[in-house]
């Protein structure tokens, strides 16, 4: 089952990826916007696999219940204030440790803190389509045969992985910017959110807004100075890109440690698990 799912889902997702950047480059000028819009069929692509293959294993009726966790709402305030202040809390911690290694503050953003409201509220509803396949469909599986520490881990570098063809369509967010940093940052936060994910009984609600504020609030801290790397496996030499993974990883050791040997049942998860 989860090879067919991380199969399908990185040949149809690139496949997509690859036809809509040809698309923008053969158009030249397009309007604000058009690129992100063209990769969506792409970025939900986990989704659609993950429901596909239940539905075709294990009926409908499956499909409904592991998507109960989109309006699972009722969780503790305090899950919700960790979602949307998790990376806010990271990129401050980075900027304190950048000032004492540095001397220096980095850079702060200039954005009203509504403008990113406005843009995690959103943004939220969109990130269905990766967390219904990544956290929804493929943590549990994983955290079933391996518990929800190693599964977290082993689900962070395949998400990271996923994300690899945006370091090469120009324009991209990811492009100038070192893939193995990015690959440790995204480990760790693939930690995090699936303690989020284990702490609020499966709630997909919340790692969907997790995931919004980390996309919408990552840039609140960025280097004084140009820190682009010149292919994507290159290693960075602006200090903070580092200081903000080594931070991203000594919190993933502490959610880590919560879940080291903590497994839940998951009673729908009843065929073979790489089948």
């Amino acid at each position: 089952m989860l090879l067919k799912f991380f199969g399908l889902t990185y040949i149809l997702s690139w496949l997509w990826f690859g036809t809509a950047a040809y698309i923008l480059r053969c158009a030249g000028s397009t309007p604000a916007g058009a690129g992100s819009f063209l990769f969506l069929p792409g970025v939900i692509m986990p989704a659609l696999v993950a429901m596909a293959l239940t539905a075709r294993l294990e009926g409908r009726a499956a499909v409904s219940e592991f998507l109960y966790g989109i309006i699972q709402w009722r969780v503790n305030f305090g899950y919700y204030v960790f979602a949307i202040g998790f990376m806010i809390a990271i990129k401050l911690a980075s900027a304190l440790v950048y000032r004492m290694a540095m001397g220096a503050w980095p850079v702060f953003t200039t954005l009203p803190w509504y403008f990113m409201a406005i843009a995690v509220l959103f943004s939220t509803p969109v990130q269905v389509g990766e967390e219904v396949g990544w956290r929804g469909f493929a943590l549990p599986w994983l955290a079933k045969r391996f518990g929800f520490a190693t599964a977290s881990l082993i689900l962070g570098v395949i998400w990271a992985a996923w994300h690899l063809p945006f370091f090469f369509i120009p324009g991209a967010d990811n492009v100038g910017q070192s893939f193995p940093v990015y690959l440790a940052a995204v480990t760790a936060i693939s930690v995090a959110m699936a303690w989020l994910y284990w702490r609020t009984k499966q709630s997909l609600l919340l790692t969907m807004l997790m995931h919004a504020s980390i996309d919408n609030t990552a840039r609140i801290v960025t280097s004084p100075a140009p820190a682009a790397v010149s292919n994507p496996f290159e290693l960075p030499n602006a200090p903070l890109p580092w200081i903000t993974a080594a931070v991203l990883c000594a919190s993933a050791i502490w959610f880590l440690v919560q879940m080291r040997n903590r497994r839940r049942k998951w009673p729908r998860l009843s065929l073979p698990l790489f089948l």
